[in-house]
């Protein structure tokens, strides 16, 4: 089994790379719902809807093209590469709604920006 460093991770948005990336994040849920008759000894459940969030950190660029798109209320399509870009990699793409983005200024540390996003669709999974 391989296994990967953090630094070959790579994230697109609208095709751009994104700049100053430092990490990013993507959770995927699936619904369960009961399906458990009266007499039954135990409860039984099936899938439901499936669904998947996620965040991008990155450090605060005032020149980036992400300042305007990465905004709250903005759609994007994504792809997220958590091994990078060669032939073969892992990817995750899919389209979302930008939930919120706040910056971080520290006194004594790099300024950051945070986004997070809801995705909205289905996420392909495949590779590149």
């Amino acid at each position: 089994m391989a296994t990967h460093h953090g630094k070959e991770g790579v994230v697109t948005v609208g095709g751009t790379a994104v700049g100053e990336l430092t990490s990013f994040t993507l959770e995927t849920t699936g619904d369960v719902v009961e399906d458990t008759s009266l007499s039954d000894a135990t409860k039984s459940f099936v899938t439901g809807r499936t669904s998947f969030s996620g965040s991008l950190e990155m450090h605060f660029d005032e020149s980036s093209t992400e300042q305007e798109t990465l905004i709250a209320g903005a759609s994007i399509s994504f792809v997220l590469l958590p091994e990078g870009n060669t032939a073969g990699d892992a990817s995750y793409t899919g389209t979302g709604i930008v939930t919120g983005m706040s910056i971080n200024n520290s006194m004594d540390a790099i300024v950051s920006r945070t986004v997070t996003f809801q995705g909205t669709g289905a996420l392909t999974v495949g590779t590149v």
